[in-house]
Order: C-alpha cells, then structure tokens, then sequence
C-alpha cells in the first residue's frame, strides 16, 4: 500500500482519534490527521499514536479539512488517499476491502456502503442521509447507496481536479457529482460500521444544517450556479 495514505479530517475527537491513527497505522505507513480547528488534545493524541498532524487555526468545515490533507498528499506523490472519520465510526480493519476494490482501476472513486442498523440512527440523520441519497443520485445519474459516507478511497490527482468547493459536509456530495458527470468510475462496496446508540454518539453532522447545505450543492450543480 506504498502508493496510499491514510487522510482523517477531525474535531474535538479526543476520546478516539488515537485508536483509529493506531489501526489505520496496522495497514499503512503514512496517516494524516487534519485537525479542523479542535478546542480539545485531539492533535496530541494523534500524534502520540504516530499520525503527521496538520492544524486549522480555527473550524472551517469537513471539506476544508479533506482539501488541505489532499493536497498535501499530492504534492508528495501520494496517488490515493483513504478518508476515514475521527470518531470511530470506521473501522480501520474494512481499509484492505476498499484499496482491493480501488487496486483494479485507481483512478476510481471507492465509497464504503455503511452497514448501518436503521434503528441506531436519530429519525432527522435517516431522513437526512435518505432524502441526500435520492438527490445525489438523481444529479449523478446512477445509483449510489450510500452518498454520506466518508470511507472512502479518492485519486487524488482526479479528485483535486474536480474543482469541488464546498467546505463543509456538502464536500463529500459535490465530489460524487462531479465525478460522475466527469465520467469518473464510482464504486460503491459494503463495509461494517461501529455506530453506538444516538444519545451515545459525538456527531459534528446537524441534520437540518448540513442536510440544507447538501441540497444546496446539489441544486446549483444541478442548476448550473456552480
């Protein structure tokens, strides 16, 4: 896996980001952690289970924190970078199942499809993630179970090449569309997730905001603004 990295945006994910460095580290060499402007030792601990950090002096958004790590990367040579969250959600050990899916065609786009329990998820986040699913599909013009994830493996040099603006959550949307309309393979594979009960989870997703922001990218692309 010379030819990868492992890039993780996070925030004030003390509690966890060291395990996920330590995991992740079991299957690469390399792990950026990009602290989004964290309040708490996020980067310390990060760098204590052997991550290079990066720091935003303050929080600009998921999709700022994926752009800064990707760019980084890809001025060192790196070609594919495997997005994981910070908090715990992905498990480092599903990493082997999407490098084998992206080895065949590296300049493919890979999603982790989350297996998820709907009963685990808060009524507003299923609604949320349901009602993205079917807008970003409708953009892309083919079917993607699963738009939200942020496991995923991403070519760097296509990826940067997209142009994709927005900062926030709708990074991770706006990336797909312009994939798909740049004639960009996406693969889509089924990996396990560890999703604790909602009233246990840190989440930095607020269904009505973020949801409104996806829809927004997916409305001007759409529509052309964009």
């Amino acid at each position: 896996m010379g030819d990868l990295a492992v890039l993780i945006p996070a925030l004030n994910c003390e509690a966890t980001i060291g395990a996920v460095v330590s995991g992740a580290r079991h299957y690469v060499d390399a792990v950026i952690v990009v602290d989004d402007g964290s309040t708490d030792d996020t980067a310390a601990r990060a760098r204590g289970a052997g991550a290079e950090v990066l720091q935003h002096a303050t929080n600009q958004g998921k999709g700022a924190a994926l752009d800064t790590g990707m760019r980084l990367l890809a001025g060192r040579g790196v070609t594919r970078a495997v997005t994981m969250d910070g908090d715990g959600q992905h498990l480092p050990e599903e990493i082997p199942l999407l490098v084998q899916a992206s080895d065949p065609e590296p300049a493919a786009l890979v999603i982790g499809v989350r297996q998820v329990d709907p009963q685990l998820l808060s009524r507003a986040r299923s609604f949320g993630n349901r009602f993205a699913n079917r807008w970003v599909e409708i953009a892309c013009g083919q079917a993607l179970p699963d738009t939200q994830s942020g496991f995923r493996v991403y070519p760097l040099r296509v990826s940067l090449a997209l142009g994709v603006r927005a900062r926030h959550f709708g990074f991770e949307t706006e990336v797909l569309i312009r994939a798909a309309r740049a004639g960009v393979t996406i693969r889509s594979i089924p990996v396990q997730t560890f999703y604790p009960p909602a009233d246990a989870r840190v989440s930095h997703f607020r269904p009505f905001v973020d949801t409104i922001r996806i829809i927004f990218v997916v409305l001007a692309l759409m529509f052309g603004v964009w």
